[in-house]
């Protein structure tokens, strides 16, 4: 018992000193990330639906 509280709290340790090697990025670089991810989503969403309006199309076309 005592070596899985120790080995827990070395892992937190751990965990913390990783995470201040972290370089985050600043307000510019998460808008434009943010901005980058959200119109591969409406892209990618667009692609899709295309896809699906042609596949009805030509399932209509085959009943």
């Amino acid at each position: 018992m005592k070596n899985s509280f120790k080995s827990m709290f070395s892992f937190f340790s751990e965990s913390w000193a990783e995470l201040k090697k972290v370089r985050w990025p600043n307000r510019k670089e998460l808008t434009n990330y943010t901005l980058v991810v959200l119109g591969t989503i409406v892209v990618m969403a667009v692609f899709f639906w295309v896809i699906d309006i042609g596949l009805s199309y030509a399932i209509e076309a085959i009943i």
